[in-house]
Formats: C-alpha cells, structure tokens, sequence
C-alpha cells in the first residue's frame, strides 16, 4: 500500500536542524515516545542525530497504554542496553526517576570534568519528541511549574527553552517534530490514530478503519459494548462494521463524521487502554529504521 500520509511543516525542518546544532551543549538525550506506540514514536532523525549519545527513552501516557505491553517493551529495550522508563506523566513522576536512571549513565563524565577541576554543574539534557506525545507535561513534571505550554494538539511548541529542574537538571525543551517520510503506512496510520499528526492531513475514515480493525482483533468486547453491537456484526467486513457503528450511534449515513467519533474515543480511552506496537513483532522484523 502506497504512503498517503505526509506531514513535514516547515518548523520540523527547522526544529532537526536546532537539534543537530544543540547536541554538542548537552549531555543526554530525552527523547519522549508515546507508551501506546513505543517503535512508531521513535524518531530516525533522533537516532541518526543523536549518534553515540547518552539516550533515554521516557515512555509517556502509561496510563493510557496496555500495562503488560508496557513492561514487554521495557524489558525488551532493557535487554538491548537502551535506557527506558515508562510514566504517566500526569500523577506519580519526578525528577528523582529520571535522576536515579541517568545518574549513573553520566557518573564518569563528570567525576573526569572534577578531576580536571572543572567546577561541578548540572546534567544538561535536551527533550525530542514526537508532536503531541505529552513532552511538556513531562518536562512540567521535571521542572515543577508550568514552564512549557501544554496543549493537546500537535504543534503547540515551536521555540526552544532552556528549563532549571532543580539544581541537578537543565533540559533544552524543543519542538514536536516528525521526520521527512515515513517509511510504511502502518506507522503513519499509528501516529495519526494516536495524534501525533495533524488530523487535517488525513482521512479520517482510514484512521477510523485502522482503529477498528486493531479493536477487533485484540478488545471486541470493548467495541461490541461501547457501539451496541451484536455477535453477526463482527462478521462485516471493517468498510460495513464502520457503516453499522455510524447508523448504530445516530449518524445515519454521515460515516466522515462517524469516523472522528470512533478516533476521539479510542484516543480518550473509551475502547480501553491500548498498544498498537508489540517488541516481538519489530524484533523478529529486524526493523532498524522506519
């Protein structure tokens, strides 16, 4: 299936490029990627720009996310050495988890800096991510104040600060940025049904599709429930099961319509928690860029 899917705007172009130019200011890479889409929300550019970095991956909306995939995805990042804690950036995260991760990954870098009488100084991180994956609640955790303007659309970010978290952590804060193409539909589609990607760049009823095509192969139960449907429903194929939930919730024909109704609620949650990406499956595709 071909690629549809595109969003590049302008200020990405310019947010890789402050990144690649900010890199050599920092210590540790953060890049933030949504727990309900662990490999869709990796950055290549990140990777690439990044090079041999410290990295941490901090997991965001766990509270969103499937738990057992969640634990699935950090042992299997565990594994490979590649530092990941997951949170729910909304309650129970400090700056503590992240210090008691990072800490050690830094330790001989800043002993080496002492020992050269260097005056001792904060870790210095950036934070890259996805749009709309949580960074600035994430980074409002860290820093204990509203210092970064939240919002749930992508885009809300587009300039860079610097952040005191405390006296231990400055964090450079940047844009939500995507990269030039996306390698497989299937990732578009991920970011997109999780809001990632602007939803006028889509089609909604693709989105739609998609969701509910995931839905009845791993929750029907939720779907059979929250749409009112009936056993011989699950027997339609994905284009008529999305004509039955349009006429079902009182949209008569409107399916366009419909279709955002389906992604507002899988994105809010009302299907159940979920994770489109399983480690198993980007493992044994021995995928090492998207």
């Amino acid at each position: 299936m071909a690629v549809t899917i595109q969003w590049f705007p302008g200020h990405m172009a310019k947010a890789i490029r402050q990144f690649e130019e900010n890199i050599g200011l920092v210590d540790i890479v953060f890049e933030i990627i949504d727990a309900r889409i662990p490999y869709a929300s990796q950055n290549p550019e990140v990777a690439r720009i990044t090079g041999e970095k410290p990295h941490l991956f901090i997991l965001t909306k766990k509270d969103l996310a499937d738990p057992r995939l969640t634990q699935r995805w950090l042992d299997s990042f565990k594994s490979k050495g590649q530092p990941a804690i997951a949170v729910d950036a909304k309650t129970k995260f400090n700056i503590g988890n992240v210090l008691s991760v990072i800490s050690p990954l830094l330790s001989e870098k800043l002993a080496r800096e002492e020992q050269k009488g260097m005056k001792k100084r904060p870790i210095r991180a950036i934070s890259v991510g996805v749009p709309n994956v949580g960074k600035s609640t994430v980074l409002n955790r860290l820093v204990n104040r509203r210092a970064a303007q939240v919002g749930n659309r992508p885009g809300v970010t587009k300039g860079q600060q610097w952040l005191k978290a405390g006296k231990e952590l400055e964090l450079l804060d940047t844009p939500g940025i995507l990269w030039p193409k996306f390698e497989s539909q299937e990732i578009a589609n991920k970011l997109a049904l999780t809001g990632a990607i602007k939803d006028s760049v889509f089609a909604s009823d693709d989105i739609a599709l998609f969701g509910l095509n995931h839905f009845r192969e791993t929750n029907p139960g939720q779907l059979k429930e929250r749409y009112r449907l009936s056993d011989s429903d699950f027997d339609l194929s994905d284009v008529d099961l999305l004509l039955a939930i349009t006429e079902k919730i009182g949209m008569r024909d409107d399916y366009e319509r419909a279709s955002n109704r389906i992604i507002q609620d899988i994105r809010g949650n009302k299907l159940g928690r979920f994770t489109l990406d399983n480690p198993e499956e980007v493992n044994q595709n021995d995928e090492t860029n998207h």
